[in-house]
């Protein structure tokens, strides 16, 4: 899968990631794709870690869940990091 596949599947990834994880992020739109992006990286890893394979072709099932499975860890990890930030200290 070339490069602009990984862009289109991580963008896709990261918005339905968005939908089953919704909520008020900091960051908006531009971050939750950057997400996704790295959250399909993200997916590929667990996948080879744990399947012995990774992402595969663009219209595999596997892929598309480890890419979503990816996305939703990476948005969990990115709300608890960013949990406190904007509330005021007193």
């Amino acid at each position: 899968m070339g490069i602009l596949g990984w862009i289109v599947l991580g963008l896709l990834a990261g918005l339905i990631a968005k939908a089953i994880m919704p909520g008020n992020d900091p960051g908006g739109v531009i971050v939750t794709m950057l997400i996704g992006i790295v959250g399909a990286i993200l997916g590929g890893f667990i996948g080879n870690a744990l399947l012995g394979g990774g992402l595969a072709t663009f219209f595999n099932l596997r892929t598309w869940l480890l890419a979503i499975l990816g996305s939703l860890i990476l948005l969990g990890v990115y709300r608890l990091v960013t949990s406190g930030r904007g509330r005021a200290r007193v």
